[in-house]
C-alpha cells in the first residue's frame, strides 16, 4: 500500500492538470449508500426495484411513490464531506486539479470547497417547478410531504437525471473536454457500470490513469496505477 501511495503522490505532485472522475464510492465514507455494493440501494427491499422507481416513466406515472423513495434514500442533508472531497478541493485551490467530473448528486464536492464540479447526473440541491420554472432548494423539499408543489400549482422536479433521461449536453461537453485534455486522470469510487457516464474515460488521451476503487470495475481499464482501498483513506495520505 505504501508503495502505491508513493506512486500516486509522484503522479499528482508532478501535475498541474489533474481531472477526477468519481462515483458513489466517493460519498460512502460520508455515510451515503451506493447502489451496487452488497448493502447498496439495489440490494435493499422496496416495493419496486430502485431502477424502476428512478425512471422517468415511474416519476410521471407514480410521483407519490417516487418522492417517498427519493426522500428516504437519496437525500442525506446531514452528510459531510470526507477526506477525498477535501483533498480534491485543496488540489483545485493549489491550481493542480482542473475539474471534478462526478456521477453523484449530493453536492458534497461543493460543500468541501470545489468550484469546477461537473455534475453529470444533476443535484438534489436544485429543484424546479415544471410549470413556471421557479427554483427551490433542498431545504424546501425536505419540508414538504407527498408530491412537492410550487405556489403556482406545478410539480417541483429535482434536477437529477432519471433513467430514460439524457444528460445535460453542456455538462457532458465540458466533462469530455476536461478528460481529453487531462494529464493525470483519477477514477475513484465507481464501478464504471453506468453509461453514458462511464464511457467518458475513453476520451482520456494520456498515460497516467489512476483507478482507486474498493472492488473491481466492470470493464478493462488501462491504468498506470490501481489501488483497491477506500478513496478517502487513500487521498488522506497524500
Amino acid at each position: 500500500m505504501q508503495e502505491a501511495i508513493r506512486k500516486l503522490k509522484d503522479l499528482t505532485d508532478g501535475s498541474d492538470n489533474i481531472v477526477f472522475f468519481g462515483g458513489a464510492g466517493v460519498s460512502t465514507e460520508s455515510g451515503i449508500p451506493d447502489f451496487r455494493s452488497t448493502d447498496g440501494l439495489y440490494h435493499q427491499e422496496w416495493k419496486y426495484p430502485p431502477e424502476v422507481i428512478l425512471s422517468h416513466t415511474f416519476y410521471e406515472s407514480n410521483p407519490e411513490e417516487f418522492f417517498r423513495f427519493y426522500r428516504a434514500k437519496l437525500l442525506a442533508p446531514n452528510a459531510k464531506p470526507n477526506a477525498a472531497h477535501y483533498k480534491l478541493a485543496q488540489w483545485e485551490r493549489e491550481g493542480k486539479l482542473r475539474a471534478v467530473v462526478t456521477q453523484n448528486i449530493d453536492g458534497l464536492h461543493q460543500a468541501a470547497g470545489s468550484r469546477n464540479v461537473l455534475e453529470l447526473h444533476g443535484s438534489v440541491h436544485r429543484n424546479y417547478c415544471q410549470h413556471c420554472g421557479t427554483f427551490y432548494d433542498l431545504d424546501y423539499i425536505l419540508h414538504t410531504q407527498g408530491v412537492p408543489r410550487c405556489s403556482c400549482g406545478g410539480i417541483i422536479k429535482p434536477d437529477v437525471v432519471l433513467y430514460e433521461e439524457g444528460l445535460d449536453q453542456k455538462t457532458l461537453n465540458a466533462a469530455l473536454t476536461a478528460i481529453a485534455r487531462a494529464d493525470v486522470l483519477i477514477i475513484g469510487g465507481t464501478s464504471l457500470n453506468v453509461y453514458p457516464a462511464a464511457g467518458l474515460i475513453n476520451y482520456y488521451q494520456g498515460h497516467k490513469l489512476v483507478l482507486i476503487n474498493r472492488s473491481s470495475v466492470s470493464r478493462e481499464v488501462d491504468a498506470a496505477l490501481v489501488i483497491t482501498d477506500p478513496i478517502g483513506e487513500v487521498l488522506a495520505q497524500l
